[in-house]
């Protein structure tokens, strides 16, 4: 972790005498402010901190670290001045699904964050749309076609998705050949996307709108491909996430003439105006990351166009 950060978070913890006060003050979450704190003490190899069930106070090595605390920091905001202050800093809270952080999110802001080393990140992770303003969310990650008006929005990339099945599933059964054979399909759906109508695709065609039901349905997406690998029945899956289980055979790929709904990976914030620096920096990384990183792209792609 970064020492820096960990040392505001502790000069911040010992002057406000709590770390809920403290993790409100930095805008980050208590759990962050716990890893930041175990950090400095084990920097420091010592126990920094007497805690009780309503107040902190320092020990007497906390004393002295507090004061080396307040002189480093002192002086990096020296330096900073030297520097450029319009260099990305400080801290980022990002919420994205637990899909794509899984599988994209990780890698990019690891990548990030070896970029920026003065930045720091604070990963939400939840498949329901948040609040930006009253979760304190800088950045949030969405895949959707359903933007609503007021939204302010950068398109970063696109999502396709596969309509896949085990072959434990598709043993003695006949697969689909054509979208409406899904009506005789046991389909799982996501509560999020596509929970009763599938969109497909076909060359100049225009877009099919196919019903499906079937007996499960979740609002998490990666159980229900951990269901379909199970044999459950049929799921409409993001590529990235089913990639890997097509290639290990555990799951067919349906339809493959057929496309399902093209979707966009957007970045969500609350203004255009004053945007900070590492925000700034963050959705072009992000953009660049998608069009052009190597697992991305490897993970995205139809199993066809690999061969």
């Amino acid at each position: 972790m970064d020492r820096l950060t960990a040392a505001q978070v502790f000069k911040e913890i010992a002057e406000r005498g709590s770390m809920i006060a403290a993790a409100e003050a930095l805008d980050m979450s208590r759990a962050m402010v716990t890893r930041y704190l175990a950090e400095m003490e084990e920097w420091c190899g010592a126990r920094l901190l007497h805690r009780t069930t309503r107040r902190v106070s320092l020990t007497a090595a906390g004393e002295v670290t507090l004061a080396r605390c307040r002189e480093m920091l002192d002086l990096a905001a020296d330096m900073n001045a030297a520097g450029d202050p319009d260099a990305p800093h400080g801290l980022l809270r990002i919420a994205s699904s637990h899909s794509l952080a899984q599988t994209a999110l990780a890698g990019a802001v690891a990548d990030f964050l070896r970029r920026y080393p003065r930045t720091a990140i604070d990963l939400q992770v939840d498949n329901r749309a948040v609040n930006l303003v009253e979760q304190r969310i800088d950045l949030a990650i969405r895949i959707t076609n359903g933007l609503e008006p007021n939204m302010i929005a950068r398109r970063l990339g696109d999502c396709d998705s596969v309509v896949v099945a085990a072959p434990s599933y598709l043993a003695g059964r006949p697969a689909p050949q054509q979208p409406g054979d899904l009506a005789q399909h046991n389909c799982l759906t996501y509560s999020y996307f596509g929970k009763s109508v599938w969109r497909f695709e076909l060359a100049d065609e225009p877009a099919l709108q196919v019903p499906v039901s079937g007996n499960l349905s979740a609002n998490e997406s990666m159980a229900l491909l951990a269901a379909t690998v199970e044999g459950a029945g049929v799921a409409l899956q993001p590529r990235f996430a089913a990639a890997p289980l097509l290639r290990a055979g555990q799951l067919v790929e349906l339809l493959p003439a057929w496309r399902p709904q093209r979707m966009g990976i957007y970045g969500i914030y609350t203004s255009r105006e004053h945007m900070p620096p590492a925000l700034r920096a963050m959705l072009d990384h992000l953009l660049d990351w998608f069009a052009r990183n190597p697992v991305w792209l490897a993970a995205t792609m139809p199993l066809m166009e690999k061969t």
